[in-house]
């Protein structure tokens, strides 16, 4: 695997780096094959997938090019750091698209975009509006590391700013076989099975392995996926099923603000798993964006679970792991108070395993 990422990121890169035709001129081929060009680097640039718009002013490392986001993208600056970091990010437009991405072509192109982005393969609802808006479109698909370092590469080119993504990519490649060549060692008998569940509150959903992010970085951190056995793409379950696969660890997601992980330990079946008597039930982190999909800082959730399904194998000390990289992504010093709040070091109770991430 670790092959074809490098392979699949080298090739990302040159295609990135190949697509300068003049001094300012920039054209590369996004996840739905289509060439995009721009006469210039954007200087406005409306994000439709929610983890996008915190990666652009990453990248931009300020606010200034980002006129529209998704409604999600904002209640995550809202509710995370990236708000305190960035103030104004919290006066973004989020009006230019509905949370499920169908675009407001009225809204959107009142904020006059340079470029547009929006999610491939979801079909002509999603897209064509903008097209027939006339608006220069680059669409993105995730589900693979490869991809996230390709979407990446694109946007800091569009941007203008090549440079900046190098760094970011290096430490991505470093930490993740940092990671793989320990789990490689462990046997498959000694890795716990581990459920995501994207939805927790009304709903319990999950979905299996093939194209999830998240089956991708629990397996690098050296856990099974209990849900394995469902096909791609997310899928509502209910307890009976989870409480048959009898995970190990419950990752709930980061999305739902007032979920917590009372909601499975209070459950009369969910409680009896595994992972609920093992109190090994955990909230993702919420920094500057959410952990859960693929960002800028995937190698910081990478780390976590790392020790949180291997602690006596991983030494990160993810605190100064996380002060690194806020200054080097965002040029922000996180101070304990952020860095607690950011891992929900509160509200994660007596969780198994979590009092290694306290300051001492």
């Amino acid at each position: 695997m670790l092959r074809h990422l490098r392979m699949t990121a080298a090739a990302g890169l040159a295609a990135a780096m190949s697509m300068t035709a003049s001094a300012d001129e920039i054209s590369f081929t996004d996840h739905e094959g289509r060439t995009v060009s721009l006469a210039r680097p954007a200087e406005r640039i409306a994000s439709i997938p929610i983890p996008m718009a915190s990666t652009l002013i990453a990248i931009d490392g300020g606010t200034e090019r980002l006129v529209g986001m998704n409604p999600r993208a904002k209640s995550a600056i809202l509710e995370g750091i990236l708000g305190e970091i960035f103030p104004t990010a919290k006066d973004i437009s989020s009006d230019i698209t509905a949370p499920n991405f169908i675009p407001n072509v009225e809204e959107l192109a009142a904020t006059r975009p340079d470029l547009v982005i929006q999610w491939a393969g979801r079909g002509p609802d999603y897209v064509d509006p903008i097209l027939n808006a006339g608006l220069t479109t680059m669409l993105i698909s995730y589900g693979t590391e490869a991809k996230t370092r390709e979407y990446m590469t694109w946007a800091a080119e569009a941007m203008g700013k090549p440079e900046r993504i190098a760094a970011l990519i290096d430490w991505r490649e470093q930490v993740l076989q940092e990671i793989q060549s320990k789990t490689a060692e462990i046997p498959e008998e000694d890795k716990p099975s581990v459920l995501y569940l994207l939805r927790a509150q009304e709903v319990l959903r999950t979905s299996g392995e093939e194209g999830n992010y998240n089956a991708f970085y629990i397996k690098l951190a050296g856990g099974k996926v209990a849900s394995a056995s469902l096909p791609a793409g997310w899928a509502d379950v209910n307890a009976e099923q989870i409480a048959a696969w009898n995970p190990d660890v419950i990752l709930l997601n980061s999305f739902e603000d007032e979920l917590r992980t009372d909601r499975i330990y209070n459950d009369p079946i969910l409680g009896l798993t595994n992972a609920a008597q093992g109190k090994r039930i955990y909230k993702m982190p919420l920094g500057g964006y959410r952990w859960d999909p693929p960002n800028q800082e995937s190698p910081l959730t990478w780390m976590w679970l790392a020790k949180l399904l291997h602690p006596e194998i991983f030494q990160y000390d993810l605190r100064e792991e996380m002060k690194k990289a806020y200054k080097t992504i965002y040029g922000h010093d996180l101070n304990d108070e952020q860095i607690d709040t950011i891992l929900r070091v509160e509200t994660q109770g007596e969780a198994a395993d979590y009092a290694q991430f306290k300051a001492e």
